[in-house]
């Protein structure tokens, strides 16, 4: 038996994000600006990180707590060696029924082959725009999106299941909307469209800055008829509409304007193995200090257990209460998106 646990708010947790690095070859501002993470920075060294052999053994418990996702991020995940090997343990796991990645696709055309034929289907890609010289300004590192786009060609072609991740900002990327909207629509792509978010300590935000879900839907419609479509599931983050002319669609990711707290059931976990109850928390907990010292699978368990029934994090419901305090949040490029 599969064991529910929920948290002070009865949310069950159900959906696990792995970040199996802390590293990236971009410099996006608002995740990993330059200035910050440059050529001198200090990132975790290989030991510091969970072993392919330490990762398969917490999901196996949090399956067993009733997770039924996992997505494995970063940092750019694609960096860390042998990553298809990790994502075909993850896919054996009993109660495991969906593994998806996030990545930034420059390697995806590398790897590909190797992540469908260890089990993995689908993908989400991070592009901000299709103009070559503000994207090469957007990642910090010059790189084309002529790469990106062949990452995804070379994922399409093998069969995955690719979504297409856009942060908007205001005054840097909304001429890209109906750009990036048009491609993903002939490609076949679900395009999901994030609000700026004050993620971390180091991206700049401010509300000036984020472009809302509805003016982004405004500006489709100008073009587009759209429909809204219905949940799937409970926890789902996206809200969804369907083109009036097929049956692609796009989404929108909307913590700042439209809350989603209430139902949130993701859990994250750090490449040096914190436990984070939200992309905006300020500390994690050490698991990776139990699984080192021998603990055994209960321990294990119930400690994952009692951090989620002592969850009561609801950050966008709070966001400017929180901004006030002058809270301090982990960055996003340590526990992923």
């Amino acid at each position: 038996m599969k064991e529910a646990v929920t948290d002070r708010f009865g949310r069950p947790m159900q959906d696990l994000r792995i970040s199996v690095t802390d590293r990236c070859q971009f410099r996006c501002s608002y995740c990993m600006p330059k200035e910050i993470f440059g050529t001198d920075y200090a990132f975790l060294p290989k030991q510091e990180l969970l072993s392919f052999d330490e990762l398969e053994k917490v999901v196996k418990i949090f399956a067993e707590k009733g997770v039924k996702k996992v997505r494995i991020t970063g940092g750019e995940p694609l960096m860390r060696p042998g990553l298809p090997e990790l994502v075909r343990r993850i896919y054996a796991i009993d109660g495991i029924g969906d593994v998806g990645l996030t990545t930034n696709g420059v390697l995806l055309g590398h790897y590909a082959k190797e992540l469908f034929e260890a089990g993995l289907t689908r993908v989400n890609v991070s592009l901000d725009a299709i103009d070559e010289e503000l994207f090469r300004k957007m990642n910090g590192q010059g790189v084309p999106p002529q790469k990106v786009f062949r990452g995804i060609e070379t994922a399409l072609t093998f069969g995955f299941q690719v979504k297409v991740n856009m942060v908007v900002q205001r005054g840097v990327n909304e001429q890209e909307i109906l750009p990036l909207a048009r491609y993903c629509k002939e490609k076949g792509i679900t395009l999901r469209f994030i609000e700026f978010m004050d993620v971390g300590n180091d991206n700049a935000w401010s509300y000036e800055r984020v472009i809302p879900k509805t003016e982004i839907l405004n500006i489709l419609s100008e073009k587009y008829e759209l429909a809204p479509v219905e949940k799937d599931y409970f926890g789902e983050v996206a809200r969804r509409y369907k083109y009036g002319d097929s049956q692609e669609q796009v989404g929108f990711i909307t913590s700042v304007s439209e809350s989603f707290c209430s139902s949130c059931t993701r859990i994250r976990l750090s490449s040096d193995g914190k436990l984070f109850n939200c992309l905006f928390a300020s500390e994690g907990r050490d698991l990776k200090q139990l699984l080192r010292e021998g603990a055994s699978e209960q321990e294990l368990g119930d400690f994952i257990t009692g951090n989620w029934r002592d969850r009561d994090d609801r950050y966008s419901d709070e966001r400017w209460e929180q901004r006030k305090s002058g809270k301090k949040k982990i960055n996003m490029s340590y526990i992923g998106g």
